[in-house]
């Protein structure tokens, strides 16, 4: 078993930015929950929440809103490791996200280099987040189990 701790940066609207809109409905814009958009992300993950921290690695994948109800994202993603003792090794998550609840669980559901065949747990809570540009910095829990 492992146990990670470590903040994921997602900047929609920067210079830079590490989210970016790939597809919307054409009622996306109409919805509360503005079910239907889709961005993909590459997002820095860091040892501390402030941006210019240690990087440990890269948060890979695909989001999108998912719920008319809530805004619940649909979230695919790789957590790839770049830096210490699990370079070159990942995580998948795949699961729901629902970004305005204080805690939210995903499921890990593979894993490759030390994490192969991981299954696990990865829990999130905001750290910090901005309605209007719509970046956040989110704070990551894992606990992994594999070979």
């Amino acid at each position: 078993m492992t146990k990670l701790h470590f903040y994921f940066h997602d900047t929609v609207t920067a210079k830079n930015p590490s989210a970016i809109q790939i597809a919307q409905a054409n009622s996306t814009f109409q919805s509360p929950t503005l079910f239907g958009l889709v961005r993909m992300m590459d997002n820095p993950l860091t040892v501390k929440p402030e941006p210019n921290s240690k990087k440990i690695g890269r948060a890979q994948g695909i989001y999108g809103s998912a719920s008319f109800e809530d805004i619940g994202l649909l979230m695919t993603l790789n957590l790839v490791f770049t830096n210490g003792k699990y370079n070159g090794s990942t995580l998948s998550i795949l699961g729901h996200n629902q970004i305005f609840h204080e805690y939210r669980e995903m499921p890990i559901v593979g894993g490759s280099g030390v994490f192969r065949q991981a299954k696990g747990i990865a829990t999130a809570k905001t750290y910090s987040g901005d309605n209007t540009t719509q970046n956040a910095i989110v704070e990551y829990h894992v606990v992994i189990l594999h070979y």
